[in-house]
């Protein structure tokens, strides 16, 4: 019975944090979209790895929440060797919580500020140094790079084999993955999208390094109108 018990909060707390994922990821794409996506926004991205950290930031949360919740209920474990009791075991808590909050604060701002949009005729690309945004024309891009990830170790929460990448430069050194897409014009998909895009760089001479090498992984888990845009982007060249 307690095996049962066991399992079944185990699998309600699975539940649950993948919920909050969603949610949590829902509401920091929908915010993004009302801070800095323009009207005449042609796609904007919600830029790798920060897309990531959301995952990283939920558990931050989780951890916290269930710390204080302890606290305050009196159940948490005090540790013999740090009596929670003594005046400095307070002031240790004191400052355990507003590291955590300044670490939440930090991070969630981080994650908000990773965004790039692309309109007709320029890239802004913000940051958690440029929250106000740096703008960039087309010519601006010094080199495409795009493929098809293939057979071998990614970090979880990565990449994974099959997965399309679209990498465009910009003449600072910034790299920026557009297929991490947080929203497209008309709710057109991303891949057209991206293949129209494509086209217009190519035409104004823009460096392109194009692989097909691990193509057909893509074809295992797309639709055939999917990898036809996506086969279409890589032998588009120069």
């Amino acid at each position: 019975m307690r095996i049962f018990k066991s399992f079944l909060l185990y699998t309600l707390a699975i539940i649950v944090i993948v919920t909050l994922t969603i949610a949590l990821y829902i509401i920091i794409v929908a915010l993004q979209g009302m801070l800095f996506v323009p009207e005449e926004y042609v796609m904007w991205v919600f830029k790798y790895p920060a897309s990531r950290f959301v995952i990283v930031y939920e558990i931050l949360l989780i951890l916290s929440f269930f710390y204080m919740l302890n606290r305050r209920t009196k159940k948490s474990v005090e540790i013999e060797a740090f009596p929670v009791k003594k005046p400095w075991g307070r002031k240790f808590r004191k400052r355990l919580y507003f590291a955590v909050v300044m670490i939440n604060i930090v991070l969630f701002y981080i994650i908000l500020t990773s965004v790039t949009v692309i309109t007709t005729t320029k890239i802004i690309d913000y940051s958690y140094l440029a929250p106000k945004g740096k703008e960039y024309s087309y010519h601006d891009i010094v080199e495409i790079n795009t493929g098809v990830y293939g057979d071998q170790f990614y970090l979880p929460f990565t990449h994974s084999k099959g997965q399309f990448y679209y990498v465009i430069e910009l003449k600072d050194g910034t790299k920026i993955d557009i297929t991490e897409v947080g929203g497209v014009k008309d709710n057109e998909h991303e891949y057209f999208m991206i293949a129209e895009l494509d086209t217009q760089l190519v035409n104004i001479n823009i460096p392109k390094v194009a692989s097909m090498d691990n193509f057909h992984y893509s074809t295992d888990h797309l639709d055939e109108k999917y990898t036809n845009q996506i086969r279409k982007i890589l032998e588009n060249t120069n």
